[in-house]
């Protein structure tokens, strides 16, 4: 009997490391292909346009125009090179560690959410790092140029800078479904469980006289 018991125990752990040896080299891989997307897509940027040229893809809607972006990402704050460098290194080394340490108990979508934080993260610091002259000068290609509500949005950027968007979206619908499940789940266990007690049948006329 104990031998059945370390056997299963035994199964089930083994089973549990292979989700989690799945899941890890799930997030790996979404980062991995956010920064090989945006480390390549520059490229084809750098060899292919003159700084400040302009092609549209869609007329009036969607252009790729070659900039570099000494700032954050959409270019805001440019002044602040290495604030901005400091900032992110420790972002992406914080996020990162916590992906790892974490990626037991985190659901898929919160595990994906953050390898593509971290994966745009990375992508734009291999530019501020090596970009440049020297070490650490260098700025990010930026050529994504979204012309369609100009009013509206006015940014240029790349993906990297869309890798980390769509990675805080997913995170705040991961906090969104992760209420909902534990509302329901407190919903649950308020409610009594319902249990139905059946009356005895009414005595026939012969029990009655007996």
């Amino acid at each position: 009997m104990q031998e059945m018991q370390n056997h299963s125990r035994s199964v089930k752990d083994e089973s549990v490391i292979a989700v989690n040896v799945k899941k890890a080299a799930l997030y790996i891989g979404v980062l991995l292909l956010v920064v090989l997307l945006d480390q390549i897509t520059k490229l084809i940027v750098i060899n292919n346009f003159q700084y400040g040229e302009s092609k549209p893809l869609i007329e009036g809607v969607l252009h790729f125009t070659y900039i570099l972006n000494e700032g954050a990402a959409f270019g805001m704050l440019a002044d602040h090179r290495w604030i901005f460098i400091v900032l992110s290194t420790v972002a992406v080394l914080g996020i990162g560690a916590y992906l790892v340490l974490r990626s037991k108990k985190i659901g898929t979508l919160w595990g994906i959410a953050l390898a593509m934080v971290v994966g745009g993260g990375v992508g734009n610091m291999i530019d501020r790092l090596w970009n440049g002259e020297t070490f650490g000068s260098g700025a990010v290609i930026d050529f994504i140029d979204f012309r369609a509500f100009p009013n509206l949005w006015s940014w240029i950027f790349n993906i990297a800078d869309a890798a980390v968007c769509i990675g805080a979206g997913l995170i705040v619908l991961a906090v969104i479904l992760d209420e909902v499940k534990e509302a329901r789940r407190k919903k649950a266990e308020k409610s009594p469980a319902t249990t139905v007690e059946t009356s005895d049948p009414a005595p026939s006329e012969e029990e009655r006289h007996d």
